[in-house]
C-alpha cells in the first residue's frame, strides 16, 4: 500500500531540494517513490509543476513495448495500435499517482514565492527518510502515514 504525503514550503527550492534529498535515499533501495510532483508559485503568481513519471508509467511502456514488438512479428498491422493500447492500459491499471485535481487545490492555495512537494511512497524506511528531511522547513500539508512516522515528520520539518 502507498501513502501520500504533501508538504509546503515558504521558498521557492525547498520541494525540490527536499525531492533530491529523498531520491538519495531512494538510490540507496531505503525508499520507493511512486510519484512524486514539486509545484512552484514564482514571485510573480505564475504556477509551475514538474511531475515525474511515476514507475506505473514506466512499466505500463515498457509492457507495451514488448507486447507492441510480439504482436508486429505476428500480425504487422494490427501489432503497433494493440501494443499501444495494452501498454496504456497496464499503466492505467498500475497507476498510484498523484491526484491531479489535489495537486490544483494545492497550486491554487500556494502563497508568491513558495512551494509544494507530494510524494507517493510506495515503501521503505519511512523513520530513515525524517532526517533526510530535517534541513528543510515546511509544513505537512497531508499524509496518509501511520500517526508515529507523521508526528516525528512534523517535528522534523518544524
Amino acid at each position: 500500500m502507498s501513502d501520500l504525503v504533501v508538504m509546503t514550503f515558504d521558498d521557492e527550492r525547498q520541494a525540490g531540494e527536499a525531492l533530491q534529498s529523498l531520491r538519495r535515499l531512494e538510490r540507496q533501495d531505503l525508499v520507493q517513490l511512486d510519484d512524486t510532483a514539486v509545484v512552484v508559485k514564482d514571485q510573480g503568481g505564475k504556477v509551475h509543476t514538474r511531475n515525474e513519471v511515476s514507475s506505473a508509467t514506466e512499466v505500463g511502456a515498457v509492457v507495451g513495448a514488448v507486447l507492441g514488438g510480439i504482436l508486429t512479428f505476428m500480425f504487422p498491422p494490427l501489432g503497433a495500435v494493440i501494443g499501444a493500447a495494452g501498454g496504456a492500459g497496464v499503466g492505467a491499471l498500475l497507476d498510484r499517482g498523484v491526484d491531479g485535481g489535489f495537486v490544483r487545490e494545492v497550486q491554487e492555495s500556494l502563497r508568491p514565492g513558495t512551494s509544494a512537494l507530494f510524494l507517493v511512497v510506495r515503501e521503505g524506511n519511512l523513520e530513515a527518510a525524517i532526517p533526510a528531511l530535517e534541513p528543510f522547513r515546511g509544513t505537512l500539508r497531508q499524509t496518509t502515514l501511520p500517526t508515529g512516522v507523521e508526528e516525528s515528520l512534523r517535528r522534523a520539518l518544524q
